[in-house]
């Protein structure tokens, strides 16, 4: 039952996650013909070129075509996730084009390169964090991969730049430069907004004070921690040190409480980028 509603939560969030990338692609990049990498990219250069279907039509087309490439090249292994989101994200884009219209909040080039920058990076991170992915180029990439071993961020972005240059070539050099720098911003913002929701501060503490710091770790901040024994290079004596990851909050609280127990401890501190296990992201749903 558990697993199931872990699951069920996953699919929420990714549905959630797509949505604020349709919407990002549906009001901003859309209207001001963004070619910025991806299936959406391509569908606003082949709308332009062949204005036969709508954008929307074409993402799901797109999506449709690179899953049986992927299939033949890859073998298929394509997480369920994966397909969720790719043809959740499509249907969301027709549904916004047959109910909305083509609907531009703003004429502002930089607006719409700005706010749907940040849009699509929030809802990818969200897809992202829980397991999914919006399909699309991310199959040439991992065919470029596989075939000529080059590396998976790399091909990505290769295949994205291939794609604004196509930008570049139909709307021009302003539009195109836009495009690039959706594209730079993008791949810079999703790293930095998934660092963020996985970072952890990792305490090393060397105190008189071992076990107060124990102590107001376990009943204080609801936290377990790690005792390991110590031998001083310098006094010669034998000694437990303190070690624990903390969110930055927690982690502010039990600075402030070794400043007063203790103002002679050692204390080193590093930024993690992930933490997995007990009371923190569980490593079985992985």
């Amino acid at each position: 039952m558990k697993n199931k509603k872990a699951a069920l939560k996953d699919y929420i969030m990714i549905a959630l996650g797509c949505i604020l990338v349709a919407i990002a692609l549906h009001f901003f990049y859309f209207p001001a013909n963004l070619a910025a990498g991806g299936i959406s990219g391509l569908a606003i250069i082949l709308e332009e070129l062949l204005p036969f279907i709508s954008k929307a039509n074409y993402v799901l087309v797109l999506n449709i075509v690179f899953f049986i490439i992927g299939f033949i090249f890859l073998g298929g292994k394509f997480g369920a996730k994966t397909i969720f989101a790719s043809f959740f994200m499509a249907g969301v884009l027709e549904v916004l084009h047959l109910t909305v219209g083509d609907v531009a909040l703003t004429k502002d080039i930089f607006l719409n390169t700005f706010y749907g920058t940040l849009l699509a990076a929030v809802g990818m991170v969200m897809v992202f964090n829980y397991g999914g992915s919006t399909g699309g180029t991310d199959i040439i990439a991992k065919i470029l991969n596989k075939y000529f071993h080059s590396d998976l961020g790399k091909s990505l972005l290769v295949v994205d730049f291939v794609i604004t240059l196509g930008g570049f070539m139909v709307f021009g050099p302003e539009v195109g430069l836009y495009s690039l720098l959706s594209v730079l911003i993008n791949g810079n913002l999703i790293d930095r907004l998934m660092d963020g929701t996985k970072t952890a501060k990792e305490i090393m503490i060397i105190s008189k004070e071992h076990d107060a710091i124990r102590k107001f770790i376990l009943q204080k901040l609801d936290r377990s921690c790690t005792l390991l024994k110590g031998y001083g290079g310098y006094t010669k004596a034998d000694t437990e040190v303190v070690y624990v990851v903390l969110n930055r909050r927690d982690y502010i609280s039990l600075r402030q409480f070794i400043r007063e127990v203790d103002p002679r401890a050692f204390v080193s501190v590093n930024e993690v980028r992930e933490v997995l296990g007990e009371g923190y992201q569980d490593i079985s749903v992985l």
